[in-house]
């Protein structure tokens, strides 16, 4: 028989700490009045309302293609990137790339945001909307992606490559048959990850919008 732990106790106190308010929200959705103090009946008329708020969708679809886009042309970048990096001979200018990779991600959202708004004003001059938006995502996604492809290419078996080499293979079937591959969990993974921050970042459209 297991015994029991405090620390387990602890644990089912913090998850119902984290998701007894979301369960409240989700349960007073449902009140057909116009407050939380009291359930005065189910009701999913606020539900209606929301399907029936077309700008709402609009603004639902533009932020879904939003993120599908910048993260799909930043995960094309990102892992041109991450292969190009690892096949940096100069052990200088890799650390140097990887340290302003890590700037990136590090830098706060309304910083960047910030950043962004003077390079699209006074810089670049890009009237804001759409496509600033786009460039602005796609930027802070690359290094995500970057960071997850890296790992992935340095677990690969260099031999498998030197092998392919001696075969007669070229650098295109090398990278299509062996290197893609191989790394395409770590590309999954970064689509997904620079989904993730692309549909969870406002503070940077908003400074761009």
């Amino acid at each position: 028989m297991k015994k029991f732990k405090i620390s387990n106790l602890y644990l089912v106190f913090i998850f119902i700490l984290l998701y007894l308010p979301i369960a409240y929200l989700i349960f007073y959705s449902f009140n057909s009045g116009n407050n939380m103090n009291s359930f005065d009946g189910f009701s999913p008329s606020h539900y209606q309302e929301v399907f029936k708020d077309t700008r709402l969708w609009v603004i639902v679809i533009n932020t879904i293609i939003l993120g599908l886009l910048s993260s799909l042309i930043a995960t094309i970048i990102g892992t041109i990137g991450a292969i190009a990096i690892y096949y940096l001979k100069n052990e200088k200018a890799r650390k140097r790339i990887l340290n302003f990779n890590s700037v990136l991600m590090v830098m706060p959202d309304v910083m960047m945001g910030a950043s962004f708004l003077v390079l699209f004003t006074f810089l670049i001059k890009i009237p804001m909307g759409f496509m600033t938006v786009l460039l602005s995502h796609i930027a802070f996604s690359i290094p995500i992606v970057v960071l997850m492809v890296l790992p992935r290419l340095y677990a690969l078996n260099s031999d498998m490559i030197k092998a392919a080499e001696d075969l007669g293979a070229n650098d295109i079937t090398i990278l299509n048959k062996i290197i893609l591959p191989n790394i395409a969990s770590g590309i999954f993974a970064g689509f997904f990850m620079a989904l993730t921050y692309s549909l969870d970042d406002f503070a940077v459209t908003f400074f761009v919008t």
